[in-house]
């Protein structure tokens, strides 16, 4: 016997949002931000700006278009981001000796200070994240979202 109810949540040709892969990864994004968030040490820093100050401390100084490459972010997103974190007083923007039409972006000491907390607080965070899968779902999930995330063309 099926309920009326069951009925209602399938939609005439079958295509149910709710169980599809932008749908699921955009709420488990949506969680994962809101975990950050939560656990974040400084409650200024969003996720993005974390990952740029990542990126700063592992690649060193960096154009904005390396900083796209290295993060994933977007040209335009980017820009604002470094904006906030130079205003913040956690990177610094110069000229490009070789280039003078090129920005170069560099980690501050106070910078170095936010990711020095932040490194073990993104650990519990990423545990949180996870917290419901076993170690095994857990290698599978990270591989899966490496190979569905890789360029085409790499």
């Amino acid at each position: 016997m099926t309920d009326e109810n069951d009925k209602q949540d399938i939609p005439q040709d079958g295509y149910t949002f709710t169980q599809q892969v932008g749908h699921l990864m955009r709420k488990a994004y949506q969680k994962h931000l809101a975990i950050f968030q939560e656990n974040a040490s400084d409650p200024h820093l969003t996720s993005v700006q974390f990952v740029t100050l990542c990126a700063l401390r592992d690649h060193g100084p960096s154009s904005q278009a390396e900083l796209v490459k290295s993060t994933a972010v977007d040209q335009a997103t980017i820009r604002g981001i470094i904006d906030r974190l130079k205003a913040r007083g956690l990177i610094d923007i110069s000229k490009d000796k070789e280039d003078g039409r090129k920005v170069i972006m560099s980690l501050l000491p106070a910078g170095l200070a936010v990711l020095d907390g932040m490194y073990p607080k993104a650990r519990l965070i990423t545990e949180l994240t996870m917290k419901k899968l076993n170690p095994a779902e857990r290698v599978a999930l990270l591989y899966l979202l490496r190979k569905v995330s890789e360029d085409d063309d790499a």
